[in-house]
């Protein structure tokens, strides 16, 4: 079989509703966006890592940041999260990408890795993650689309499937195939993601037991059942509804 090509894309940008500047806020030294950055960089099966950020003057900053820290960069509209990944697909070929969030600061090279393997030995796969169940903590997340699919869905997607890039796929498993990499232990009552004040000064506790090497999940997971004081932090942040289509 010959080789394939399989690239990290990072989205990211300064106006979040909840949180504005929030990719680039300090963690553990480094700006959020770096530890993304950073994480898909050490993921054995990755290439090229790619930040798609928008044409607004105002991620400008962004997209400095992510020329810093190594990542290649492209630029697409604010409001249509769909087309900077096909961009990015355009200007960095490939078989198929890795979607990562820029505000997820503790993703796990090896977590992401898996979804990277489970596609490449099956490559008739539509869809890898590991949120198809949902046992890792919020913020873990990681998905694979095909590039073909996503070309497809580029075409195709209306609505809030533009913002969200991959609901129209797994969301009809009649028509794409998917599959998932699910742990043992479920943890999903677990956040790790950025959004709020809230998320920040959990990221932060939890950064300062670990120090700011490249995190492995487990060792979140334990930081977090260890200390229930950090829990209790987000105990009423909610996550943000899925885009209707």
């Amino acid at each position: 079989m010959a080789p394939v090509r399989v690239n990290a894309v990072i989205q990211a940008r300064l106006s979040s509703t909840r949180l504005p500047g929030k990719v680039l806020r300090p963690l553990g030294g480094r700006s959020v966006l770096s530890w993304a950055i950073r994480a898909a960089a050490h993921t054995p099966g990755l290439d090229t890592v790619v930040v798609a950020t928008s044409d607004s003057p105002d991620d400008d900053a962004v997209a400095d940041e992510a020329a810093r820290c190594g990542a290649a960069v492209v630029r697409g509209p604010l409001d249509d999260v769909l087309a900077r990944y096909e961009l990015a697909a355009r200007q960095h070929p490939c078989d198929a990408l890795v979607r990562l969030t820029a505000d997820c600061p503790l993703h796990d090279p090896a977590v992401i890795g898996q979804v990277v393997g489970l596609w490449t030995a099956d490559p008739d796969l539509h869809y890898a993650s590991n949120i198809v169940v949902r046992r890792y903590p919020r913020g873990l997340d990681a998905e694979l689309v095909r590039r073909d699919v996503l070309a497809e869905q580029h075409i195709k997607a209306t609505g809030g499937h533009r913002e969200h890039v991959t609901s129209n796929i797994y969301t009809q498993p009649a028509v794409y195939r998917c599959a998932g990499v699910v742990p043992g232990v479920d943890n999903s009552d677990l956040r790790v993601t950025l959004d709020t004040e809230q998320d920040a000064e959990l990221l932060d506790g939890v950064v300062a037991e670990l120090g700011d090497a490249v995190p492995h999940w487990y060792d979140v997971v334990a930081v977090l059942r260890s200390r229930p004081d950090l829990v209790a932090l987000v105990a009423e942040v909610e996550q943000n509804p899925m885009p209707r289509p």
